[in-house]
């Protein structure tokens, strides 16, 4: 195993997907995975998140007898791959061949588990294994790397099986559906799920109840560009009636028929609840682009029967937002070199400062270093001039007074000046400066 310092250097680098080709072509797996600090069996899933080719089981006994295949070449990323990799960042789902079949509509019942896109396969357990929630609000599962759906349990069947459509619909066109990969700065919006919105918001215990989102956002690439999609059920404002116990809805069946003495210690409140009712949300993944489309169905008209008009609407708006996106990138250069040459300026300030200040510490330990010079250079005039009247006194008085100026000697410390000298820092010592070239 590598030692912690190998494994921490490791952990911060990022290595891209040249690199790793490079790299897995060239050393031995095992040999790799420990230059890396993780395992061999985590280094080939982060060869296969990356669709990164590796070589064959006998491939370095075979090259050992000049006996190897050449390597296979690596093929364009394409868009929503990930591209960097490093040992802290969480690593993409693997790219799974979509093999598709004939998909029915959501009406039809329910689709076989092969005709599901990949990433909504296996994910309804999850989905149900969700937080405490009340009766009237939508799931709120534990596991965050999940299609970007927010529904209620009862709807929880339809909307997976519009979303299948959904991404059917891209699929088809040859646009990929994927999670955002994790090494690209991709965000989800700010979705309201209310199907009329309002100025206040009830939703959920005290009304403020919180709706679960995704850890990454599901996108569609239309080309290169990333496209949000989120299939959210809306919610509506109904009246809740507290009935035996627990609320429910003021029109069910339940409440018609209570007699009116059951109906004495209720009261009613308004809360917004599922609807059942589904609307699509597409949107730029990037904080500095703004752009967003809704579609939302109704009572009369379902959601499914708009989705090959939506692929074909987000097909027109792919060149405005590629300009959008041109936009933003090129303020975002700017503004990074802006932010970069204000650091430069902070620092050359930071570095003048410090070199102001270590002048000015440095000229006031001169300063005591004088003064201490003179003090000590004045004792010591003291002490030889006591020496050379002790020279006069009679022996019994110049033997009593020796003893009390050796002890008054003794008591003084240093009288070295050279000492006070040895002891002074000079500015170049207390500081060096950063910016050479900025010294007055």
């Amino acid at each position: 195993m590598p030692d912690d310092t190998t494994t921490n250097v490791s952990r911060s680098r990022h290595v891209t997907r040249e690199e790793l080709y490079e790299k897995v072509w060239s050393i031995p797996i095992s040999h790799l995975a420990a230059e890396y600090g993780v395992s061999g069996s985590y280094l080939a899933r982060v060869c296969t998140s990356l669709a990164v080719p590796r070589p064959p089981a006998g491939y370095w006994q075979k090259k050992a007898v000049g006996k190897a295949s050449p390597r296979p070449i690596l093929l364009p990323a394409k868009p929503g791959d990930q591209l960097v990799w490093s040992a802290d960042t969480p690593l993409a789902r693997p790219v799974t061949p979509a093999a598709r079949y004939s998909v029915s509509s959501p009406g039809r019942g329910r689709q076989r588990k092969d005709a599901r896109h990949p990433i909504l396969r296996g994910v309804e357990p999850h989905y149900r294994k969700t937080r405490e929630i009340d009766e009237y609000e939508f799931l709120r599962p534990y596991k965050l790397l999940l299609p970007d759906i927010v529904t209620s349990e009862t709807q929880l069947p339809r909307a997976l099986d519009l979303a299948n459509v959904l991404y059917d619909a891209f699929e088809r066109k040859g646009y990929r559906v994927t999670f955002a990969p994790p090494d690209q700065s991709l965000f989800r919006a700010q979705i309201d799920e209310r199907e009329v919105p309002g100025k206040d918001r009830k939703y959920g215990r005290y009304s403020c109840g919180k709706i679960w989102e995704p850890h990454r956002p599901t996108v569609t690439y239309i080309g290169e560009v990333p496209i949000g999609l989120a299939l959210v059920e809306m919610s509506e404002r109904v009246a809740l009636r507290y009935f035996k116990g627990k609320y429910v809805r003021d029109d069910s069946p339940v409440v018609k028929a209570a007699r009116p003495h059951q109906l004495v210690h209720s009261w009613t409140t308004e809360n917004d609840v599922p609807s059942g009712r589904f609307r699509l949300v597409a949107y730029a993944p990037r904080r500095d682009v703004e752009w967003s489309a809704i579609w939302q169905e109704t009572p009369k008209h379902g959601l499914s029967s708009m989705f090959p008009r939506i692929v074909k609407e987000l097909e027109a708006v792919v060149p405005d937002l590629k300009s959008k996106t041109a936009e933003a990138e090129a303020a975002a250069i700017r503004k990074q070199r802006e932010w970069e040459e204000q650091q430069e300026r902070w620092k050359r300030e930071e570095d003048r400062r410090n070199a102001d200040k270590a002048l000015a510490q440095s000229r006031e330990q001169l300063s005591e270093v004088i003064r201490k010079w003179s003090a000590a250079m004045s004792i010591e005039s003291f002490f030889r001039e006591a020496e050379e009247r002790l020279a006069g006194v009679e022996a019994d008085r110049r033997q009593a007074l020796s003893s009390r100026l050796d002890l008054a000697r003794s008591m003084m410390g240093t009288l070295d000046p050279l000492e006070f000298l040895e002891q002074w820092v000079a500015p170049d010592e207390r500081y060096t400066r950063l910016y050479q070239d900025d010294q007055d």
